[in-house]
């Protein structure tokens, strides 16, 4: 647990580090570490009272509480620290990566375990708050602002309020965290909901039309840009309740024949909802009568359309 191998942790996962005088002296998260293993070295010999005031000094001076019955492995960093706040009865493992705000809290008044244990490699976004005697595994990532109250196994990334899983395996890039790649779990159990519910619609209608002995659009007739529009609007953005149509997100219909383009615009070709939009819109476009083939292409980045060439992403 030595001073050296301390700063060595903070020029690794903070970038903004940029010489040991400026780590030493202004990073409040190292101050609160090297005092708590002072205040822990008390408490452990049974020096209370000492070791409670150790730990008061420094919440004072670096915002971080840290109960001295606390334990903390090899390498903790956290990273800004206001706000930081971890009980009596928590274990913290090694190469854990810790930001402001984040709270390894307890639900219980007895005088037992009822603090969190954070295995190795673990990060806790900034506002996460992990409650109660449970584990979370090595590995584990938690998503900024959520509030755990289960277990989290080793390598799972978890999110929301209360945390629910949305990863279960190991990410890549370990030991950080990739805010803006953190998948929303309610987000992707409402697209499911509205894919079963469009298909269940699709199966409806046609039986309706079955019934009444109304066809759809006679074979030879021309398909219009307007009926693909029409079908479009059954599509819904899950995340806003709102028809791709309304959002503007179709940019043109190209109708060629049985066949038909959907260019649609999302400002990164990264958006997690692609598929589901993909697979919505060829389906309410293949019950069009005469469509033999659907492709949607997603253009990207559309704020430089007029500017530079588009780019079609399939």
């Amino acid at each position: 647990m030595g001073i050296r191998e301390d700063i060595r942790t903070v020029f690794k996962k903070d970038p903004a580090a940029r010489s040991t005088l400026e780590v030493i002296c202004c990073y409040p998260g190292l101050h609160a570490v090297w005092i708590h293993r002072v205040s822990h070295f008390f408490w452990e010999r049974h020096f209370y009272f000492l070791a409670r005031l150790l730990s008061h000094i420094s919440r004072m001076l670096t915002g971080i509480e840290i109960h001295p019955g606390a334990k903390l492995g090899r390498r903790v960093f956290i990273d800004h620290g206001s706000g930081v706040v971890i009980g009596e009865t928590a274990e913290v493992g090694d190469d854990v990566l810790i930001y402001m705000g984040v709270v390894l809290g307890g639900t219980a008044l007895e005088k037992v375990k009822r603090h969190p244990t954070i295995e190795s490699d673990v990060v806790i976004g900034s506002g996460a708050s992990v409650l109660g005697p449970i584990t979370v595994g090595r590995g584990a990532k938690i998503g900024a602002g959520s509030v755990v109250i289960r277990p989290v196994p080793a390598g799972a990334t978890v999110v929301g309020v209360p945390a629910r899983i949305a990863e279960t395996h190991p990410s890549v890039s370990a030991g950080q965290l990739d805010h803006d790649k953190l998948p929303d779990p309610g987000l992707i159990v409402i697209s499911q909901i509205l894919d079963r519910l469009s298909r269940l619609e699709d199966k409806f209608q046609a039986h309706e039309e079955l019934v009444s002995g109304h066809g759809k659009t006679p074979q030879g007739a021309a398909l219009k840009d307007e009926q693909i529009y029409s079908l479009l609007k059954d599509v819904v953005d899950p995340g806003v309740g709102m028809d791709i149509v309304k959002m503007g997100l179709v940019k043109e219909v190209i109708v060629d024949g049985p066949n038909v383009d959907v260019n649609l615009v999302l400002t990164t070709s990264a958006c997690p909802m692609i598929e589901y939009f993909k697979e919505q819109i060829r389906r309410k476009v293949l019950s069009a009568e005469g469509v033999e083939k659907v492709n949607v292409n997603i253009l990207d980045e559309p704020w430089s359309w007029d500017r530079t060439q588009k780019k079609v992403v399939h």
